[in-house]
């Protein structure tokens, strides 16, 4: 019997694919965000297939994409609104949804910002929370590095936005989460699907990032999550994309805070 393992590497120490791998085994790579939720499904996916080793990695989606054309990953993970011109070559697989929450520290007042004022915010021309509602204190702007698929959607969405150079770059929609909540006078944004008492989602332009606002198209921050692979995908990669589309797997997604893919 084959052992089964589910770990996370750094982006930096992604294993090349091949060499030796039992053909039951594949790794994921790309996308912090749906990270977790790849972990989720692996776990379910390995107890229903004992033969299968599923690796799941981080890194971004910019890893993503690379490690599926390169072979260093059976399937690539990427959460953006539009995949890059070099993703074209590859099979793409919406699995699920996904709303960015724009968020602030539960101390924060404010509980309303408009994609101008995003902009601003995050462009460095807006510096105290007083110039949009708040008390009279700086912004501590937080954002993701780049090459993330959140911050690719984010500033694609929100348009206009060069990140001022006072932000603080975080690797990972978690480490912005635990940044914002330690810090009163934090802004951040993160996958919706990753939401918790720690921190507080403002609305944008008045819509709250939930599901049915998703769903209905009327919450701006919207994007599609990604599975990627190169050429159609064969085997256990198969396997575990169509488990993700299955029912269960859809159900997996929904209910630990993502939107389902249809």
């Amino acid at each position: 019997m084959h052992m089964r393992t589910l770990t996370m590497i750094a982006a930096g120490s992604l294993l090349l694919g091949g060499c030796g791998r039992n053909t039951d085994s594949v790794t994921l790579a790309g996308s912090t965000a749906f990270q977790p939720f790849a972990e989720k499904l692996a776990e379910e996916f390995m107890a229903k297939n004992p033969s299968a080793n599923i690796t799941v990695q981080g890194g971004g989606s910019a890893v993503g994409i690379q490690s599926a054309l390169s072979g260093a990953a059976q399937i690539g993970m990427a959460d953006l609104v539009e995949l890059p011109a070099e993703a074209q070559a590859l099979s793409r697989h919406v699995v699920a949804r996904d709303g960015i929450a724009v968020v602030v520290n539960p101390a924060n007042a404010v509980t309303n910002l408009t994609l101008i004022q995003i902009r601003a915010i995050f462009n460095g021309a807006v510096k105290n929370w007083s110039e949009v509602g708040g008390a009279n204190a700086p912004i501590t702007v937080v954002s993701r590095e780049a090459g993330s698929g959140t911050r690719s959607s984010f500033e694609k969405i929100v348009q206009g936005i060069a990140l001022t150079q006072d932000a603080i770059v975080q690797d990972s929609n978690g480490t912005i989460r635990e940044t914002v909540a330690q810090d009163a006078n934090a802004v951040g944004y993160l996958s919706h699907g990753l939401l918790n008492a720690k921190i507080k989602a403002v609305t944008v332009a008045g819509v709250a990032c939930t599901t049915a606002a998703v769903v209905a198209g009327t919450y701006p921050l919207a994007r599609p999550v990604f599975l990627l692979t190169k050429g159609p995908a064969t085997g256990t990669s198969k396997a575990f994309i169509e488990y993700v589309l299955g029912a269960e797997g859809q159900k997996l997604i929904t209910d630990n805070g993502l939107i389902a893919a249809k």
